[in-house]
């Protein structure tokens, strides 16, 4: 029996001669068209039978697409012939004129909003048939009572053969596949497609996100692929899947849809997605199901997809139960017995309180980490923070929210005994109270105060965490928000080290520029001009004492000091004795003593000595010094450019490889037109009575370039060919939509910039390679990468940065004719920026060979006179 009444109405012929039926549905009034319209021709299926069809599916249909967004693909015409296809309509957002009734619900993507119908209701799924439409596909999670969009609720591994296999091969994979589920605790049910393949459903109870059953479902596809490596194959690349059957998991991610089990296919035969026996898959003649084979299964035998939809029922209403308990996941999780840890019951559970403590705990488990506990509501929010607390606000830190705690954590620290949840030591790190600035679901800040002698030093600390991804998921970032006043370096010094005290000093950020050309800069401004170089941000600093610590931090605060030991002795030997913070930019030289990035990418990351020994005979390395930001304990940030360049002056001589660059006044095309005759990348323009705004980007410091270079975000690779199949043919890029730079914003998406290819050498392909089988996600990071760019695309988590040079931007916001230049591991994503003002200045003939261009000497390791 069909969900809802299906009662007959009255009949008529509308002005196009067309018969016009309208008919009650559930209470719904429906008008019906065209009933004889042949919609698949090969078997002279009309759009009655479809219909009929969907009415007498619709309870066992609907159960599995209820409360889930629907995607529509519509045939209005009909499928067509192999020679003249149908037309077809993919739709996701709601059109006008869609009838008032249909239950809708609207879902927040990257860039966009989109209202999707739910398919809850007989009037819905016949309305839907009117108008064309075949095929229905859905996710796989639900929304909530309250509208929002819930845990997924099943897990589906799609099975897809590649040419020369077909339904058989997938069924053996299946019956694999569920092997290995069984031992996971998942059983699951087959469904083929009514395309190619088959589709393997399991019930989940909603306790874990999308991407962390997308990985789940990645890990199964490779165990797959390593059991039977020349039957499955577990990579997107198309181009690899002749002869075998890929394991499509990536349709767990929370965007991606999966046909709707009794839903039509738009092939040339009315084929269904339809639910089998694993007898069934056994039988050697096994073959796609179309309307009418299913109309009779469904009259001899229940649907064989309900155990699934049963479990799911059952999950959500044991969740519904533990809804109203804060602390039911944590005691899921605990035995009071065998743990040291509070394990209240529920009865035993504090009821909602104003309190606002703190504490963070240094948890020493299968992998040191910090837990972050804020009290909210009765209970400790809480996030696991594995790389521990930022201290630099211009690096974020990963922050995994994890189950609610009960208020008695605030007060634990112990043995949490092995074999149980969280096995290992637990201390506090430091604990307090805090005051709340904001909280949302998808974006907290507060300030911490903390214990003199614990981890923060005592002093007032501001967080924001920003959750990434959709609602449903547990990766957040914490971001240290920039001190109101400077952090005095003993306090800056103890969130680094767990409480030790440093030495003199503050930790900065290094002050930003923002692009321009020579039109933008004002003639009532006085100007300073320094040469743009081609390396890494560096900023030093320097103990007091002639053996005082030396310490190279890059523009997101890693210590690489490691990596360039020559410049250790070099800067001490140009300072002197006393303590300082400076601001300049490591470069490595190519043998015409011109900047070469590719050549300093070779010392990025080495810390073995053996290694960094010889990395320095194959590509020296040189600090230029622009900035001083303390002399001696005395910060000059406040103080303006031209005092702090006469105080560096002062106080840095060139020692080997450290050196201050010239800096120059008057006309800015003749510096610029230097710049271009001794191959470098351009000019800095800073106003002269500029202080210095550590982690700012303001308009008082000017780049303008020579080249056109973007700094980007990877987002994938499409596959290679040739010598490139064991690495990779492009990469798929990016640049931020929102947040300003070097701040984290939960609103800030990566818009599509399009595809690198050129510019690599080997060595940077198979090492990029490396690096980007590391980053797996299901996810499409972009908002509006194009079809036929994602057609074979391999995803990755959007953390890697590279720079390109390219010739300009499309009117469609692509880069044009890119080439890579190389990763810049000094950038965090939220650093990158879309360098519109890049310079279209011409250099003026008579100045690019002037001879009185002002003199500029670059010392190198390779030259006879050796500094």
């Amino acid at each position: 029996m069909a969900t809802g009444a299906v009662a007959a109405g009255n009949s008529a012929v509308g002005t196009d001669g067309a018969q016009r039926e309208v008919v009650t549905v559930g209470g719904r009034r429906v008008t019906l068209t065209h009933l004889d319209k042949v919609m698949y021709p090969e078997t002279g299926t009309t759009k009655a039978d479809i219909l009929g069809y969907y009415a007498a599916v619709a309870d066992a249909l609907i159960r599995h697409a209820r409360d889930r967004p629907a995607t529509r693909k519509r045939w209005v015409h009909g499928v067509g012939t192999p020679e003249e296809p149908g037309q077809v309509f993919f739709q996701k957002n709601l059109a006008e004129g869609t009838p008032e009734w249909v239950e809708r619900r609207e879902l927040a993507h990257k860039a966009h909003a989109t209202v999707y119908p739910l398919v809850n209701d007989l009037a819905t799924l016949t309305w839907l048939a009117q108008i064309g439409t075949l095929e229905i596909h859905v996710p796989q999670w639900r929304f909530d009572s309250a509208g929002t969009p819930a845990r997924p609720d099943r897990l589906v591994l799609d099975l897809d053969p590649g040419e020369g296999v077909g339904l058989t091969e997938c069924a053996e994979v299946a019956r694999w596949a569920r092997a290995l589920l069984l031992d996971m605790g998942l059983d699951t049910l087959p469904v083929t497609s009514g395309s190619k393949g088959i589709h393997l459903y399991a019930a989940l109870d909603g306790s874990h996100t999308s991407e962390q059953v997308g990985q789940v479902a990645h890990e199964l596809a490779r165990a797959l692929e390593a059991d039977h490596p020349g039957e499955v194959l577990s990579a997107m690349t198309r181009s690899l899947r002749t002869g075998k059957v890929f394991v499509d998991w990536s349709q767990n991610s929370a965007n991606k849809t999966t046909i709707a089990p009794y839903s039509l296919r738009g092939l040339l035969r009315p084929l269904v997605a339809a639910p089998r026996s694993w007898r069934e898959l056994e039988s050697p003649g096994l073959e796609q199901l179309d309307y009418r084979q299913v109309l009779k299964r469904l009259d001899r035998r229940p649907d064989l997809l309900g155990p699934v939809a049963d479990a799911i029922d059952a999950g959500a209403a044991s969740a519904s139960r533990a809804d109203a308990d804060r602390l039911h996941q944590y005691r899921s999780k605990r035995d009071a017995r065998r743990t040291p840890e509070p394990v209240p019951t529920a009865t035993q559970t504090a009821t909602a309180g104003g309190g606002a403590s703190f504490v963070i705990q240094e948890h020493h488990a299968r992998a040191l980490h910090f837990d972050l506990r804020l009290e909210r509501d009765g209970v400790l929010v809480s996030w696991a923070l594995p790389k521990g607390v930022p201290v630099d606000p211009t690096r974020n830190h990963l922050a995994v929210h994890t189950e609610d705690h009960p208020l008695e954590y605030l007060e634990f620290q112990g043995d949490i005994p092995a074999g149980e949840y969280g096995a290992g030591s637990m201390t506090i790190w430091d604990s307090g109270t805090y005051s709340l600035e904001k909280w949302r679901d998808d974006e907290v800040i507060v300030t911490l105060r903390g214990r003199p002698d614990g981890g923060l030093a005592g002093a007032e600390h501001e967080f924001a965490l920003i959750r990434t991804g959709g609602a449903e998921s547990r990766n957040w970032l914490i971001h240290l928000m920039k001190p109101k006043r400077p952090v005095p370096a003993r306090q800056a010094s103890a969130i680094a080290t767990g409480g030790a005290t440093g030495g003199a000093g503050a930790l900065y950020a290094p002050m930003l520029a923002r692009p321009g050309n020579l039109r933008e800069l004002s003639a009532e401004t006085d100007w300073a001009y320094e040469m743009k170089w081609d390396g890494i941000r560096m900023l030093a600093y320097l103990d007091g004492g002639a053996d005082g610590n030396v310490r190279f931090l890059t523009r997101n605060g890693n210590d690489v000091t490691a990596s360039f030991p020559e410049l250790v002795d070099d800067l001490r030997a140009a300072v002197g004795a006393g303590g300082a913070v400076l601001d300049g930019e490591v470069v490595a030289l190519d043998t015409k003593n011109r900047p070469d990035f590719s050549l300093l990418q070779s010392r990025l990351g080495l810390t073995d000595e053996g290694d960094v020994r010889r990395a320095q005979r194959r590509a020296p390395v040189h600090y230029f010094v622009f900035d001083l930001l303390e002399d001696d304990g005395a910060a000059l940030v406040d103080q303006s450019y031209s005092r702090r360049r006469a105080a560096l002056e002062g106080l840095v001589t060139a020692a080997g490889t450290v050196q201050v660059p010239p800096s120059f006044t008057g006309d800015a095309a003749t510096v610029l037109a230097t710049s271009l005759q001794l191959g470098l990348e351009g000019l800095i323009a800073k106003e002269t009575g500029s202080p210095y705004a550590s982690g700012r980007r303001t308009n008082q410091w000017v780049k303008i370039k020579h080249v056109k270079a973007q700094e980007i975000v990877i987002g994938g690779w499409r596959p290679g060919n040739g010598h490139r199949g064991g690495t990779f043919g492009s990469l798929l890029v990016g640049v931020p939509t929102a947040g300003p730079p070097g701040e984290a914003s939960a609103s800030a998406g990566l818009r599509y910039a399009g595809r690198i290819g050129t510019g690599f050498r080997d060595r940077d392909l198979t090492r990029l390679r490396r690096r980007l089988d590391e980053l797996p996600t299901a996810d499409n990071p972009f908002d509006d990468v194009p079809p036929e760019d994602a057609a074979d695309a391999v995803w990755v988590q959007p953390v890697l940065v590279g720079e390109v040079e390219f010739a300009g931007w499309t009117p469609g916001g692509r880069l044009r004719h890119p080439s890579w230049r190389g990763l810049r591991p000094d950038k965090a994503p939220t650093d990158v920026v879309q360098d519109d003002a890049v310079s279209e200045d011409t250099v003026p003939d008579d100045a690019a060979g002037c001879s009185d261009s002002p003199g500029i000497r670059i010392t190198s390791a390779r030259s006879s006179s050796g500094g």
